[in-house]
């Protein structure tokens, strides 16, 4: 094992969402919303729906990686590791990274599955960098990609009109020089539990004609209490990883944040005092895919992106989690 320590940084970026796509004008006709309440309140306009039967997480994993594959003219079997953040897993074994390994032929690959709802794809960027910065691995994907579609309820307006399915996948591998990632804040609170949850299909609650009948099996969210805390971990986080690499508001290129709320995004931005044209945005589109939100926007606004730009990115999760990383890009478009 190599004593080395290595600075990894991200050579690739590649995401996927698929063809369906749910209007706010569509929402209108199964629940008692309006595209104005939903615009006004969240800046969602549409979201993308996975159709079709046997359709699991997997299948976004899988077209994420092999665009990203052939975009970096990269080997499925040169892949040392593969990290998929979800929570919305094709089953709870074999891990949905496996599955993807498996379809993408990435044979010489392991992989394991995070769960932190939606700051799983920086929980899991942080746990691929270690890899690399060990000197132990030399290609790690870190995959962040939900099918939210398939624990929501569509007779329930609040939750509904958030939620869609898509994700993104980046390639880390060692920088050669001093760009990569550079510092990331992860934070869990687990009192949060009962703001934001899956309350059923675990240990605890098992699948049921109860739990059924209770739709356990859907999204729970305290809406109200979720968003005070989103905005206030959200935009502190933000702040104290600035602070803690010395970084003023015009030190930082963008913020790339998670897509849940434009209001919770614009309160994070104020926080660190960049202006609107330094916050990427593509929640109009997609609405919260969860994990998938981040590596979504860097695939999204890749082009924008210089060799040596600053990146903030950002997130807030159920149960609770939420984390900062930042990140100064590896490579011009």
């Amino acid at each position: 094992m190599s004593s080395k320590k290595y600075k990894a940084c991200i050579s690739g970026v590649h995401g996927y969402v698929p063809d369906y796509v749910l209007t706010n004008s569509e929402l209108e006709k199964l629940v008692d919303t309006t595209d104005e309440w939903i615009v006004t309140r969240t800046g969602i306009k549409e979201r993308r729906i996975l159709k079709g039967e046997l359709q699991g997480t997997s299948v976004l994993g899988v077209r994420c990686l092999e665009g990203l594959l052939e975009k970096t003219n990269t080997n499925p079997k040169d892949i040392d590791l593969i990290i998929v953040a979800t929570v919305t897993p094709d089953m709870f074994f074999p891990s949905t990274a496996n599955l993807i390994a498996d379809k993408v032929g990435a044979s010489k690959a392991y992989g394991f599955d995070i769960s932190a709802a939606c700051s799983g794809f920086l929980f899991a960027l942080t746990t691929g960098c270690q890899f690399i910065e060990s000197g132990t691995h030399k290609k790690v994907v870190v995959i962040g990609a939900d099918k939210m579609s398939s624990i929501i309820d569509y007779d329930e307006r609040k939750n509904c009109v958030l939620f869609g399915d898509g994700g993104g996948s980046v390639l880390l591998e060692r920088s050669n020089d001093d760009t990569g990632i550079q510092d990331y804040i992860l934070r869990s609170d687990g009192s949060g539990s009962d703001m934001l949850c899956l309350r059923g299909g675990g240990s605890l609650r098992p699948a049921s004609i109860e739990t059924i009948k209770n739709k356990d099996h859907y999204i729970y969210q305290e809406g109200s209490s979720v968003f005070k805390f989103a905005v206030t971990n959200m935009a502190d986080i933000s702040e104290e990883i600035m602070k803690k690499n010395n970084l003023s508001s015009d030190d930082v290129s963008y913020l790339v944040p998670h897509q849940a709320n434009k209001r919770i995004i614009d309160a994070t931005a104020k926080r660190m005092g960049v202006g609107p044209e330094k916050v990427l945005l593509n929640i109009e589109k997609y609405g919260n895919t969860t994990a998938g939100t981040i590596p979504l926007c860097l695939w999204d606004f890749e082009k924008k992106f210089k060799k040596g730009d600053n990146l903030i990115l950002a997130a807030f999760g159920g149960g609770f989690t939420w984390g900062s990383l930042y990140l100064k890009w590896s490579y011009n478009n």
